[in-house]
């Protein structure tokens, strides 16, 4: 994630927090809060505060996955390609496509890890500590 995703990120809970909004089941509410925020950090970069976004549509879409889906892991998830998806570590994502196992160029951050495993863990009801290290969990089937 880079820091103006975060950043915008950021910015986007804390208006989420204020106005007492539930992104995760208005899409559309999520996008609007995210473009909003896309906007000001550009007038705020232009300002020569910030540093300047590559490409805001790209920017935007990083930080709805970042808020309402799995983060980096997300364009895997979209990808019909793909069958499946396994962590084991900030550096070594893998990917499977029609059962060839490969690794990815995916550089995650030690948080970044934590929170996807912990966003996924909530829907399969399992977890992962000291006590249970290793986890192995599939996400609920998409309607």
């Amino acid at each position: 994630m880079t820091e103006a995703v975060r950043l915008i990120t950021e910015q986007v809970r804390l208006r989420v927090r204020r106005d007492g909004a539930d992104l995760s089941a208005d899409t559309v509410l999520a996008e609007q809060y995210v473009r909003d925020e896309v906007r000001r950090y550009s007038e705020r970069a232009l300002g020569g505060s910030l540093p300047l976004l590559p490409d805001e549509h790209q920017t935007a879409r990083e930080v709805v996955a970042s808020l309402t889906g799995f983060g980096a892991l997300q364009p895997f998830l979209d990808d019909p390609g793909i069958e499946e998806i396994w962590i084991n570590g900030p550096a070594r994502v893998f990917v499977a496509r029609d059962g060839v196992p490969e690794l990815t160029t995916m550089l995650l951050t030690e948080r970044e890890v934590r929170d996807l495993v912990e966003r996924m863990l909530q829907a399969s009801g399992r977890r992962v500590d000291l006590s249970s290290p290793f986890v192995d969990a599939s996400l609920p089937p998409v309607i």
